[in-house]
């Protein structure tokens, strides 16, 4: 059974289930587990871990439109090394502190593995949790920032141009953008499996469908950059248009997908703190690309990068 069949399972088992984050007495709760193996490259720093780990899970607040207010991580390793468990803590709290929350402590464990497990707890603004099942035909789609820039992460990582990796692997989870969009926003969660497959789950859980248009997916200048060095003896394919399979796809970017209402989109781009790309539309069904259907592929949990 993979994540996904795992996933299925619980989904009949709980409920409710299916958002970035669960809902408590006004409070939005959510954790995450990493692993050296599948999550953190050869390179990966300490500090970047520990930035990365609790990031991801603040970003499943953002995803909820909620304000995060702490962090708690497990850091478990063979051994504990003095720098390396002071990098990770440093880089906890420097990426609680970049979006107004509180680094709080955790536990540590002897693990045969390098393993991180984390939590971030928010809490819900006067709009109310902006959940998964609320899009409609008509909606427009939307994602902030752009797509990209873990996949050219992990191609720095190989070439061994790790300063380069690290930096990019540092994403600033979209707290404060999620707080702008959630008065305008019918439906929400972050891109952390990648552009298609959050489309296939938003439409699963507001039964509706995504028409998007290529051209519109705003792709990560970094990954651009990397396509195109590694292509620069072929010439047969511009670098964006190589770009935007792994734009799609690789995931990992921990940006905001939405809908939208179309009369709402023009207060959204004014409020929201970072560039908000409109990708097309929610229709009836089917979540296509220029009208072919869009494959739900994306990242998986256990999947080595």
């Amino acid at each position: 059974m993979d994540e996904r069949a795992a996933l299925g399972l619980l989904d009949r088992e709980l409920d409710p289930v299916g958002d970035d984050a669960a809902v408590v007495d006004g409070r939005v709760l959510t954790t995450d587990m990493l692993h050296e193996t599948t999550d953190f490259p050869d390179g990966t720093t300490r500090y970047t871990a520990g930035w990365r780990a609790v990031g991801a899970s603040l970003s499943d607040v953002a995803a909820m439109g909620a304000a995060a207010t702490a962090a708690v991580a497990v850091y478990a390793a063979p051994s504990f090394d003095d720098a390396e468990l002071l990098d990770f803590v440093r880089g906890a709290r420097d990426v609680c502190d970049r979006v107004g929350a509180s680094y709080v402590g955790g536990d540590l464990d002897e693990h045969d593995e390098f393993t991180v497990a984390t939590t971030a707890l928010g809490r819900v603004t006067d709009c109310g949790p902006v959940r998964r099942s609320g899009a409609r035909p008509g909606d427009l789609v939307c994602v902030t920032g752009t797509l990209g820039r873990s996949a050219a992460a992990i191609r720095c990582f190989e070439r061994g141009d790790h300063e380069r990796a690290n930096e990019l692997f540092r994403f600033e989870p979209r707290v404060a953008a999620g707080r702008a969009l959630a008065p305008d926003a019918t439906a929400m969660m972050d891109s952390s499996d990648g552009l298609a497959r959050s489309l296939h789950q938003l439409a699963a859980a507001s039964d509706c469908g995504f028409a998007i248009e290529a051209d519109r997916v705003p792709i990560d200048d970094a990954l651009t950059a990397v396509v195109a060095n590694g292509r620069a003896s072929e010439g047969r394919e511009s670098a964006t248009e190589a770009a935007l399979e792994p734009a799609l796809t690789f995931g990992e970017d921990f940006e905001l997908v939405c809908t939208i209402p179309e009369a709402r989109i023009d207060d959204a781009r004014e409020s929201a703190p970072v560039a908000l790309s409109v990708l097309g539309r929610v229709v009836e069904s089917g979540v296509t690309v220029d009208g072919e259907a869009l494959a739900d592929e994306g990242y998986g949990h256990g999947e080595s990068r």
